[in-house]
């Protein structure tokens, strides 16, 4: 035997065409420790196959799912100051910055598109929490009123979907300013007589909570989503107490009046197409995107 040809070729070989295999095939479940194909949990809207956990979901990712074919167009947001503190911690803010562009792919924590969900015209805006924790900073309430602008200027409703740990520390207390921005920008959808629909998910705290969150004419959240101001951590330490069993969880709050539903996030875009055609006066949609069945008329006699 010729074990040139026999061992070391095919040894060679198997090193040149060794392919890397990606480390991001599958997903652990946080919830109950499944391991999750990512195509299987993508088309699953990133919620847990086994145990229904809902996971964080991409603004982009989301807007695919919800609007009419995955189609949608971005809305320009103004561009605020760079840095305007000169803020730094561990790292400079505009590392902190960019670090965060480089993992997410996105501009900043908030997205703004437009576009038909059910043959219906609305004006989305949705927060991404993988950047920088979904913090609430200029750019964050300059979206958020640039939606609002748009939506008064077409007249069509304004759907949020929240995000957020809170203020962004590295803006100081320009962060703390979008809370009355975003609510006057609220302000402009009530006096133009639209809709102005919320979706709380996981988790949406401090001053995002505080604000323009939960100022929605109807108040939606997904299953077991974490709402509050301030975290059950940091209130059994002030009480010093033992809160009740999902305190300050979506379920909770549904019970205790503060929210109007709890949607599975499979169920969010019908509820969302059935909410804003009944706030806007337009007839109920219509399954399967078919034309409306036309009435039968009485025959008259002759």
């Amino acid at each position: 035997m010729n074990w040139i040809s026999n061992y070391v070729r095919p040894k060679i070989n198997s090193l040149f065409s060794r392919r890397e295999v990606p480390e991001n095939l599958w997903t652990k479940c946080p919830e109950c420790g499944t391991m999750l194909f990512h195509r299987e949990l993508a088309d699953n809207l990133n919620v847990c196959t086994n145990c229904d956990h809902h996971m964080a979901i991409s603004p982009r990712d989301r807007f695919r799912s919800l609007f009419d074919g995955g189609i949608f167009t971005e809305v320009k947001v103004p561009e605020p100051l760079a840095d305007p503190l000169q803020f730094r911690d561990q790292k400079k803010y505009p590392e902190r910055l960019k670090t965060a562009r480089t993992a997410t792919s996105e501009k900043e924590a908030m997205l703004v598109a437009e576009g038909e969900i059910g043959r219906t015209q609305v004006v989305v805006v949705a927060q991404d929490f993988a950047f920088m924790a979904g913090s609430m900073g200029m750019y964050v309430g300059n979206a958020i009123i640039a939606a609002a602008d748009r939506a008064v200027t077409l007249k069509r409703p304004l759907i949020l979907f929240s995000a957020a740990g809170g203020a962004r520390m590295q803006e100081g207390i320009l962060s703390l300013m979008q809370m009355p921005r975003t609510t006057v920008a609220v302000q402009m959808l009530k006096e133009a007589g639209l809709p102005y629909i919320v979706v709380l998910t996981h988790p949406t705290t401090g001053g995002v909570t505080a604000s323009y969150a939960m100022l929605g004419d109807v108040q939606i959240a997904e299953p077991g989503a974490l709402i509050c101001f301030a975290g059950p951590r940091v209130i059994e330490q002030t009480i010093r107490e033992k809160l009740p069993e999902g305190f300050q969880r979506a379920e909770y709050l549904l019970d205790h009046g503060m929210l109007d539903r709890v949607t599975h996030r499979r169920a969010l875009r019908d509820d969302l197409i059935g909410i804003t055609r009944m706030l806007t006066g337009l007839p109920p949609p219509v399954k399967g995107d078919l034309p409306a069945p036309v009435p039968e008329t009485a025959a008259v006699p002759a």
